[in-house]
């Protein structure tokens, strides 16, 4: 296989993961498939990080994020999986 199309398998890997980060999140539910409305959310958010306050933002969501991944793991689960984390 040729290598941009390795990197283009990845890139399409990770896009699918976003989503269903979104789907995962109830986001799509609450906002009844309303792309506008997700685009502005996800807007808001990258202002928010963008701000002064945007440390404090990260910490908060990175923790909530992080519970949130604890509590759908079984218990005694131990595989080795871990979430991706966050890219700069």
């Amino acid at each position: 296989m040729r290598t941009w199309q390795v990197e283009r398998r990845k890139r399409t890997q990770h896009l699918i993961e976003l989503g269903g980060l979104v789907v995962k999140a109830g986001i799509v539910d609450l906002t009844g498939d309303d792309r506008a409305m997700i685009y502005g959310a996800l807007l808001w958010m990258a202002e928010k990080l963008s701000s002064e306050d945007g440390e404090r933002a990260r910490e908060l969501w990175a923790g909530k994020g992080k519970e949130a991944f604890e509590a759908e793991r079984p218990t005694g689960a131990h595989d080795g999986i871990q979430p991706q984390q966050d890219r700069a």
